[in-house]
């Protein structure tokens, strides 16, 4: 029987007959329909995130099979813990806590991506995955949390294929995500505070020389880059004043200022 496969991401629990699904499934004479309650039955779990989806058609008889992706883990523990980006520093900042339910919840969710054998070695790619993020796993480093599934520390959980968590302990992890965005922002501050101080410092001083001592400060790269212009960067009091002309240019030593031409 012939067969003609659509492929595309859709928003799960979201998909409509919009671009790019209806325009692909109209010509093979299906009830379309039928296809996106299907669609969004099998994709509502991944609300908020893109997934990939590939319906295979019968063009015949107009039968219809759907098979679901999955987001990428980074994606699923995002959604996971209710942050919206990663940390940027995520040896030293932290943005989130997870309970080992959740992190046995994605490992199932990405059982057939993932390369571990057991449930466990799974759990312990997506804990991984959550310290390259700055999430921390049961209060503690990505590092020490796999240590402690190796140790048997939640083998009644993954035993179980636990992966519900009370309102209370949802309740606890949003305070503490406050908690250490709240962290975050008074480092950030704080460094911020320093960097400047040290600029002034420097004034008049060669820009390696000024860099130099905010990295000697302890001050990370990207604030460095932001708060220090790079040699040759306009600066502020070069820039005109909005409606202002730029000052005249001098002549060249040893050359004559051009004289005014007649009237």
């Amino acid at each position: 029987m012939p067969k003609q496969s659509v492929e595309a991401l859709v928003e799960g629990g979201k998909a409509t007959a919009a671009p790019p699904l209806g325009p692909a499934l109209g010509p093979l004479g299906v009830n379309i329909s039928s296809i996106i309650g299907e669609i969004n039955k099998k994709t509502g779990a991944f609300a908020g995130m893109q997934v990939p989806v590939k319906i295979l058609v019968d063009t015949e008889t107009k039968e219809f099979t759907i098979s679901v992706g999955t987001p990428p883990t980074s994606a699923l523990l995002k959604k996971e813990v209710g942050i919206e980006k990663a940390s940027g520093n995520p040896k030293t900042e932290h943005v989130a806590d997870m309970r080992i339910e959740q992190a046995i919840k994605v490992a199932k969710m990405k059982e057939s991506s993932l390369m571990g054998r057991t449930l466990s070695h799974r759990v312990k790619e997506v804990i991984g995955t959550a310290g390259g993020m700055g999430i921390l796993v049961e209060g503690v480093s990505a590092r020490e949390a796999q240590r402690l599934v190796d140790q048997g520390k939640f083998k009644d959980e993954i035993a179980h294929e636990k992966t519900e968590i009370s309102a209370e302990e949802l309740e606890e992890l949003r305070r503490e995500r406050e908690a250490l965005r709240r962290e975050i922002e008074e480092k950030h501050a704080e460094l911020e505070k320093r960097a400047k101080a040290i600029i002034a410092s420097m004034e008049g001083k060669p820009r390696s020389e000024t860099k130099r001592k905010l990295v000697e400060g302890g001050i990370p790269t990207e604030l460095i880059d932001e708060l220090l212009p790079r040699e040759g960067a306009p600066t502020e009091a070069a820039q005109p004043a909005a409606g202002g002309k730029a000052a005249a240019s001098k002549p060249a030593a040893g050359k004559p200022a051009a004289k005014p031409g007649k009237a």
